[in-house]
């Protein structure tokens, strides 16, 4: 075949040239110094963007590029840890949001979906694939966790180490500490506690009652994941997958695609042919699985997010 014919031919690209023009209008490469780390999601003219939280959450010096003009100095407005989703704000106006396809059914299996490439540059490029799987919700790997190291003597469960990046090192639980409650449920060894932990998701909160010498506190805990917290064993899969997500599981809900991406390559739009927004990138779970946070669900999230900024 022609090489003008091949999948990166001009020919072949330029069927795909309005979706490319709605990708460098509507998604946003944001960088940390002169490295491009995250896409974005652009959802107002006024400048909220929406990405992946943890490709971002230690990067200095920011800045993101809508169209072909770079925004100093955004925003991180909030964070929500359960979609690993971040809401950023640029001072801008007139920006174009994506059109978010809210009036059809999640995509069928076998649809054409278009994302933004494995290079940006200043000129976006195409990557095209087609929605491999039904959404469904992905559970956390190995499950949620408080973060706590625990052991169990004379009835009582007593807190020896608190991890770092933990929703107990957050919430000020301290070696030494003796749990009493979860939710209200009095807990007195490992199995109790789990199964208190094992009814929530990552990211959400659980009431802990504890003692620290003749003091009782009650705190709110966010649980974090498991492999977020200790890591993940590697399959044969994984080590021939690229540079996949760190979070790659724990979402309450993804449409699944093969666009071929990497962990850099997450937080833009997933488009169709016509160029709505089916939903936004949120991880590469390995190499032939991307997940996308449908478009419904990614338009509620985003006017939380907001919400909870500008009331």
């Amino acid at each position: 075949m022609e090489s003008t014919y091949r999948t990166n031919g001009p020919a072949v690209k330029a069927c795909f040239e309005p979706v490319r023009e709605v990708l460098q209008a509507s998604s946003a490469v944001i960088k940390s110094g002169r490295k491009e780390i995250a896409y974005g999601t652009v959802m107002s003219a006024d400048g909220f963007i929406v990405t992946k939280a943890s490709e971002i959450e230690d990067a200095a010096d920011l800045s993101v590029i809508v169209a072909e003009r770079t925004y100093k100095d955004p925003v991180v407005l909030g964070i929500d840890p359960a979609w690993d989703v971040a809401l950023l704000k640029i001072q801008a106006e007139a920006l174009v949001p994506v059109n978010l396809a809210l009036d059809s059914p999640d995509p069928e299996r076998g649809t054409w979906v278009v994302a933004n490439g494995a290079t940006s540059r200043t000129r976006r490029r195409p990557q095209v694939g087609i929605i491999s799987a039904t959404a469904r919700e992905i559970a956390p790997a190995g499950g949620a966790v408080l973060g706590v190291t625990l052991e169990e003597s004379d009835e009582q469960l007593r807190v020896s180490e608190t991890h770092e990046s933990s929703g107990a090192k957050e919430a000020g639980i301290e070696p030494g500490d003796i749990i009493l409650a979860a939710d209200g449920v009095e807990v007195t060894n490992r199995q109790a506690l789990g199964e208190v932990i094992d009814k929530h998701r990552v990211g959400e909160m659980v009431h802990i009652s504890l003692k620290r010498g003749d003091e009782k506190l009650e705190l709110e805990v966010r649980l974090a994941g498991r492999v977020d917290l200790f890591g993940e064993e590697q399959s044969r899969n994984d080590q021939m997958s690229g540079r996949f997500s760190g979070r790659r599981s724990g979402f309450p809900r993804v449409i699944q695609h093969d666009i071929i991406a990497n962990n850099a390559g997450m937080g833009g739009p997933l488009l169709d042919l016509d160029g709505r927004c089916l939903g936004m990138n949120i991880a590469r779970a390995n190499r032939c699985e991307t997940f996308a946070i449908p478009a419904g669900d990614l338009q509620s999230l985003t006017d939380r997010l907001i919400t909870q900024v500008t009331k």
